[in-house]
């Protein structure tokens, strides 16, 4: 159960970063779209480390 969640997650984590970098590129560091996708990336990796945590 914890494997496929922390899957997913890294699955999640990986297409929002991926997500980022080409907004970045196309729009800019500073644009809002791209510090949505940076927050959205930062709360995910937060949370896989808090399950991963959790299971330690």
């Amino acid at each position: 159960m914890i494997n496929n969640v922390n899957s997913d997650l890294g699955h999640k984590i990986d297409i929002v970063r991926k997500l980022m970098i080409v907004t970045a590129q196309t729009k800019g560091l500073s644009n809002p779209e791209t510090i949505k996708y940076s927050e959205e990336l930062d709360r995910l990796i937060l949370e896989t480390q808090l399950l991963l945590k959790s299971c330690s």
